[in-house]
């Protein structure tokens, strides 16, 4: 299997691995937080002093959320740093290369050849910052019916988009959006990291 999802640009392309790698939601696991806290022990041994902070982003750190099963963690490091040792001792783990817009590179695991393999991971890398994952995350934890209602949004759209994962995230992005906003304005300035 290619080892690398850059290049996912043609329609084709973009079609095969929607129907290999479909939308799926699954209840809340609460073993979602030992896998979370396996692979930040692990993170932390790979990527060492040059770890600022490190967090469970996404539905899978929301209790009680009905998620795609993929524990998605955000690791943020210092400035100026080379992924080159970091990249290889993660391929060695199985993770493949992708390169998201917001990210300065992300590590994903548990897509095989055939499919989803074992539990998958996101591993998005970037620098220290006021990221909007971590209002948006702790919004949903403060308030439970939000979070219900998030939840059942993507009921809605999960069928819809069962084989377009962007255009599955892109329906959930205005209710991100707005709920972004309001946890900004309770939150203050929670994650500047001044």
């Amino acid at each position: 299997m290619k080892k690398d999802f850059t290049d996912v640009t043609s329609e084709s392309e973009s079609e095969r691995l929607g129907k290999l790698y479909p939308v799926v939601l699954s209840e809340y696991n609460p073993n979602y937080i030992q896998s979370y806290l396996e692979e930040k022990s692990f993170l932390q041994q790979c990527f060492g002093d040059m770890i600022l902070r490190i967090s469970h982003i996404g539905s899978t750190a929301v209790p009680n959320l009905i998620s795609k099963p993929t524990i998605d963690i955000l690791v943020e490091i210092k400035k100026d740093v080379s992924l080159t040792n970091i990249t290889e001792k993660l391929n060695k783990k199985g993770y493949i290369v992708n390169r998201p817009p917001n990210d300065l590179i992300m590590y994903i695991k548990g897509y095989g050849e055939k499919g989803f393999e074992g539990q998958v991971f996101h591993i998005h890398v970037r620098e220290l910052a006021d990221h909007n994952e971590l209002y948006f995350r702790d919004y949903l934890i403060a308030h439970p019916e939000t979070a219900k209602e998030y939840g059942k949004l993507k009921q809605a759209i999960q069928q819809k988009y069962k084989h377009d994962r962007d255009g599955y995230t892109f329906a959930k992005s205005e209710f991100i959006s707005q709920i972004t906003k309001l946890a900004r304005c309770e939150f203050k300035d929670k994650y500047n990291p001044i």
